[in-house]
């Protein structure tokens, strides 16, 4: 059994948004028609408090995207984005949201950021969804979204050593930083992932 995972298709990660990835809009169309070929469709959704660590407001002095040390792991300071219950943290209306099962949110410990969908950058706490696809009988994961070379590649790679067969679908993926995703691809495949 197969499961499309959707990353993060919210208002601040697309044009507009408070933390944009560049032409992100333009994947919602095709992650709709993509849908409706796999068993099961599920989704994540960044879902942080106020005040998260990850947030460069959280650190005078610093600048957005300067990377620091945050409770022993390497952290991006981003602008704020996807605070919890604001109109930045919905997923938006373009995407078709009736045959998503599950929504799973992450990034909600104040103190460690989240990327994958399957767990905290730690990887000390999961979100439930290992657990919820192997319990549908699902072996074989495609992930797309935003941002391609944070959210979606560090779900896929989860799901690689989950034990899924997974892949990354380029066409419905757009990273922040393109060269950056073409070395996090690479990785990806190293590791028997699959691009298409």
């Amino acid at each position: 059994m197969n499961a499309l995972i959707i990353i993060d298709v919210q208002y601040d990660f697309l044009p507009g948004g408070s933390l944009a990835v560049n032409q992100g809009d333009e994947i919602v169309q095709t992650i709709n028609d993509l849908q409706s070929k796999y068993d099961l469709v599920v989704a994540t959704q960044d879902w942080h408090p106020r005040g998260h660590k990850s947030f460069v407001t959280s650190h005078p002095g610093k600048e957005p995207f300067e990377e620091i040390s945050l409770n022993g792991l390497n952290q991006v300071l981003w602008p704020e984005h996807c605070i919890q219950g604001t109109k930045g943290a919905e997923l938006v209306p373009e995407l078709l949201t009736n045959a998503v099962e599950a929504i799973f949110r992450k990034g909600m410990d104040k103190e460690i950021d989240s990327y994958s969908g399957f767990f905290d950058n730690g990887r000390k706490k999961s979100t439930g969804m290992a657990d919820y696809l192997k319990g549908r009988g699902v072996t074989e994961v495609a992930v797309c979204g935003v941002a391609a070379d944070y959210c979606v590649y560090y779900t896929a790679n989860d799901a690689l050593d989950l034990g899924f067969k997974s892949s990354i679908i380029e066409s419905a993926s757009k990273p922040i930083d393109p060269e950056r995703y073409a070395r996090m691809k690479k990785d990806f495949q190293a590791k028997g992932g699959t691009v298409i």
